[in-house]
């Protein structure tokens, strides 16, 4: 049964006739199902973490999505997206990209709950997508305070100029008070043409709280293939009410071998504590990966990745941080399939 025969049996199940008379506009169902077993510890530090297994969700998802030709080179079309966990029951509906929003020859526009500019720009170099234990949130993008998926967001995509393409977001100001107007905003410029990608991503989060008024953060970097080798470079920096300027950047190179690839990245943070502390956090991670590629659709990935912190820095391996001071450090094994 093909992904369109799938949605409209999805559909027939859960809607009336009259609605189900307008499926004839193309609807797709699709998927991931990502999964790895990891042995992860923290060495160091105050109240170091022994070693523990893990069955760990990589952001599994089943999604649905479809468009209308509403005449006139004008489209509209809609996305719903789920996360689930397939190692826990845990779920709830629509909780990734979900969204409805018009296309045109001028670009796209969609509201809804979508990843930010700035996070689709700078994962788009990490050669783990920003998942597992050695993805970019391990030190990179504020340690995942700036790979965010934000709700209630109005997005402008433009269309591709000759490589070039630009994103616009803002948040709906949905939680303002008196005293706060908490808004989030952020703009990506990126080039990708042949074995170039190249990016610009700014974001803005404003009133997070009394106290922290706001950041923000700049990122610029890139990836260009060679033969078999694709490498990957980026610099970040991030300004924060009452902290010091921080700063980071990281490197990678894939090595493709046939159906294996060799992978290495580096992240390296620095500064962004509290203003007149003694001392600034300072961290970096290192991650190995070897992947094999049974098909285009399914392939398993095994890493090794370790951080390393000082007193004051609580980096981390993926989604996994110990005690400020400590070195998390793990393998994984994992299997991934698309459909």
């Amino acid at each position: 049964m093909n992904k369109k025969l799938m949605a409209l049996a999805v559909a027939g199940a859960c809607v009336a006739p009259t609605v189900m008379a307008q499926t004839a506009s193309p609807v797709t169902l699709y998927g991931r199902v990502y999964v790895t077993v990891e042995s992860v510890k923290t060495k160091g530090g105050a109240g170091a973490l022994p070693s523990r297994m893990r069955v760990s969700d990589q952001a599994s998802l089943l999604g649905v999505r479809g468009t209308e030709d509403l005449g006139g080179g004008l489209k509209a079309f809609f996305q719903l997206e789920t996360g689930f966990a397939p190692d826990a029951n845990m779920t709830s509906f629509a909780t990734r990209n979900s969204g409805i929003g018009l296309q045109g020859s001028w670009g796209s526009v969609v509201a809804g709950r979508w990843d930010m500019p700035y996070k689709s720009a700078t994962i788009a170099i990490d050669p783990y997508g920003d998942l597992t234990i050695g993805g970019i949130t391990s030190a990179m993008n504020d340690k995942g305070n700036f790979d965010r998926r934000e709700q209630n967001v109005m997005q402008y995509w433009s269309p591709n100029m000759g490589g070039f393409a630009v994103r616009l977001a803002m948040t709906a100001n949905e939680g303002k008070t008196a005293t706060l107007n908490p808004r989030n905003s952020g703009a990506s410029l990126t080039y990708g043409k042949g074995p170039v990608y190249l990016y610009y991503a700014y974001e803005e989060h404003k009133d997070v709280s009394a106290t922290l008024r706001k950041e923000e953060g700049n990122a610029i970097g890139g990836s260009f293939t060679m033969g078999a080798f694709k490498v990957g470079a980026a610099v970040q920096e991030y300004k924060k009410t009452g902290m010091t300027k921080q700063k980071a950047w990281m490197a990678n190179v894939v090595w493709t071998m046939g159906k294996h690839q060799l992978s290495f990245q580096h992240q390296d943070s620095k500064d962004g504590g509290a203003s007149g502390a003694a001392v600034q956090p300072e961290c970096d991670n290192n991650a190995f990966g070897w992947q094999y590629n049974w098909t285009k659709r399914t392939f398993m990935l095994a890493q090794y990745s370790k951080t390393d912190n000082n007193e004051a820095a609580t980096c981390r391996i993926g989604s996994f941080v110990g005690p400020a001071g400590s070195d998390p450090e793990g393998f994984s094994l994992g299997v991934r399939h698309v459909f």
